[in-house]
């Protein structure tokens, strides 16, 4: 099974702010998260773990786990550019992240972060056939994680893909 984790409450999540690839760390909450996490996995041995190199993933992958984390930039948040940091309040209607040709303010383009997360989930696919693997990343990867196994969404809101702070998905791996 591959076994899909976004990353734990940050202060920024709290406040409804953009993080993208700025390195918040957990807060309180979200350490309490990720624990629940561990006691709801804790049976499953894993024999690949792989996170994002932000701090939230990273920390939430070494509750969870004591198993080897490997970092991978593929994993990484969306670049939501000049963005990031501001309230999603005062950023209404300014961007469509969902428009594949969306590249104001900087943010990634969405064809270069899908990607990316196809060429890792290939990548894992391939070699890691039969195995249990967590994958511990970020709500905007989350959403095209979904895409990749479940397709895109039929009434076009991704939204409904994203993850919640340490929810968790899981996906056949044979």
């Amino acid at each position: 099974m591959i076994y899909i984790v976004r990353h734990g409450k940050t202060d920024w999540n709290k406040e409804g702010r953009y993080q993208g690839r700025i390195d918040i760390d957990l807060n309180e909450e979200g350490i309490y998260q990720a624990k629940q996490v561990k006691e709801k996995l804790k049976n499953i041995k894993f024999d690949k773990v792989f996170s994002s190199p932000l701090k939230r993933a990273y920390e939430t992958a070494k509750i969870i786990t004591n198993e080897n984390i490997i970092t991978d930039n593929r994993l990484i948040e969306r670049c939501n550019g000049d963005l990031e940091g501001k309230l999603k309040s005062e950023c209404i209607n300014l961007v469509n992240f969902a428009d594949p040709n969306e590249t104001r303010f900087n943010i990634e383009p969405l064809p270069m972060l899908k990607k990316r997360i196809s060429d890792f989930l290939n990548e894992i696919l391939l070699n890691y056939k039969n195995k249990n693997i967590l994958i511990v990343t970020h709500a905007g990867v989350s959403i095209y994680i979904r895409c990749f196994f479940e397709g895109e969404p039929k009434d076009g809101n991704y939204k409904d893909y994203k993850l919640k702070n340490c929810e968790i998905l899981k996906y056949e791996n044979n």
